[in-house]
């Protein structure tokens, strides 16, 4: 089988199993399995594939089919323009976190941060991005999942940042005594199981459940990274946050006594990120 009949065959397989942008998935997994990029897709339609290729693809395609991420699939996922090792054991990074990323570095102009925790690492991409923007800044990361923290370990090690960042296995601010810090920053579980239903199929049956549902309401983990925030920043120090399409008046007023608070929309105008100091 030549690859353009294998990439046609590919794109018809995922279209009948209801996959979105059947043909950028069926590209993807071409490109995962025979370590290539697009364009090589392009220039060489007429390649013949191996026996042992075309099993590997028909794998792919096959898990991809059955809802298995891409991410998962390939073991990949890019943030912040670096290649991140990704598992079932983390949460897919996700472009709209960026934000997280963005609003520190406003605020690192007003006050550059010398310490700082991420809480609920994953794969680390946000401890990883802001080792990378903020050179002078000492980082912890913190998770309470061993799994997550390998793959944290893992990318930190890939991208020569594992001097930067300090690992702690730990639930949220537990146990982490390395402060006081200039900024928290989380992107915590803010789902509600009264949401599920409503959660992406794909997203609610492989990513990490831990890291989706806070609770009932959402709210819960925000109700418990407050106040431990309050605990260990410096005063003037910045609490950053990721939160749900719909919690902004929820997350606000649980942050009412905190000096300043700011909100970061991301591109679709949906209020994404809280910033509030202390």
């Amino acid at each position: 089988m030549q690859l353009r009949q294998a990439l046609h065959a590919g794109v018809d397989r995922l279209q009948a199993a209801h996959v979105g942008s059947p043909r950028m998935n069926a590209e993807l997994l071409a490109m995962f399995v025979l370590g290539c990029d697009r364009a090589y897709l392009y220039a060489h339609g007429e390649r013949p594939l191996t026996k042992d290729e075309i099993a590997r693809y028909d794998d792919a395609l096959g898990e991809r089919a059955r809802g298995v991420p891409a991410q998962y699939i390939t073991g990949h996922q890019e943030f912040w323009g670096m290649d991140l090792i990704v598992s079932p054991a983390v949460l897919i990074p996700r472009p709209e976190t960026e934000h997280i990323i963005e609003t520190v570095l406003e605020l690192a102009r007003e006050h550059p941060p010398l310490r700082l925790v991420d809480v609920g690492t994953g794969s680390g991409c946000i401890a990883l991005a802001l080792a990378k923007e903020l050179p002078q800044a000492e980082i912890q990361a913190t998770d309470i999942s061993p799994e997550a923290l390998e793959i944290a370990r893992a990318n930190a090690a890939r991208h020569q940042l594992e001097q930067r960042i300090q690992f702690h296995q730990a639930d949220l601010l537990a146990a982490v005594e390395e402060g006081p810090f200039d900024y928290v920053v989380s992107n915590p579980p803010y789902i509600g199981e009264w949401e599920a239903e409503s959660v992406e199929a794909q997203v609610r049956r492989f990513e990490p459940r831990l890291a989706l549902f806070a609770g009932p309401s959402g709210l819960e983990v925000f109700a418990r990274i407050i106040p431990q925030a309050r605990t260990a920043l410096k005063s003037g120090g910045w609490l950053v946050m990721e939160m749900g399409h719909a919690s902004r008046d929820q997350v606000c007023e649980l942050l009412k006594d905190w000096e300043e608070i700011r909100i970061t929309n991301d591109l679709q105008g949906i209020a994404r990120v809280v910033a509030a100091r202390r």
